[in-house]
C-alpha cells in the first residue's frame, strides 16, 4: 500500500504529508481565485443587463399598467447589485473595466461611503 495514503496508516501521496495533496507542492497559485472572481463580475455584469432591461421597459407605453411591478423589481435588482459589490469588495476599477468605462468617463460612478455603499452607475 506504499504510495496511497489511507487514513490512520500514516502513508501519504509519494512523500507528501497527509494533508497536502500532490499539487500543494508546486506553490500558491492565483488561477482559481482570478477564475472565480471572473466568474463574479461576469454575474454582476447580467445584473447590471437585467437592471437597463427594467429601465427600459419602465419607458415602454405598452407596460404601463405593471409600472409598480416593474419599479419594484428595479429597486430590488438595484438593492441586490449594491450588496453583491459590498459582499464581493468589488472596486471602481473593477467596475469601470467590466462596464467599458474609462477614467475620464467615470464622473457618474459614485465613490463608495466609508462602509463601502453606494450606488454604482445611477443616473
Amino acid at each position: 500500500m506504499h504510495g496511497h495514503f489511507f487514513p490512520g496508516d500514516g502513508h501519504s501521496f509519494e512523500g507528501h504529508p497527509p494533508w497536502k495533496g500532490p499539487h500543494m507542492r508546486m506553490g500558491p497559485h492565483r488561477g482559481a481565485k482570478t477564475f472565480r472572481r471572473g466568474r463574479v463580475l461576469d454575474f454582476l455584469q447580467r445584473l447590471y443587463v437585467k437592471r437597463e432591461t427594467l429601465k427600459q421597459q419602465l419607458q415602454s407605453p405598452e407596460l404601463q399598467s405593471i409600472h409598480p411591478v416593474l419599479t419594484g423589481e428595479l429597486k430590488a435588482i438595484e438593492m441586490v447589485i449594491n450588496e453583491f459589490i459590498q459582499s464581493f469588495d468589488i472596486h471602481n476599477d473593477e467596475l469601470n473595466m467590466m462596464l467599458g468605462i474609462h477614467q475620464s468617463d467615470d464622473a457618474h460612478i459614485d465613490e463608495r461611503d466609508d462602509e463601502g455603499n453606494g450606488e454604482v452607475g445611477k443616473e
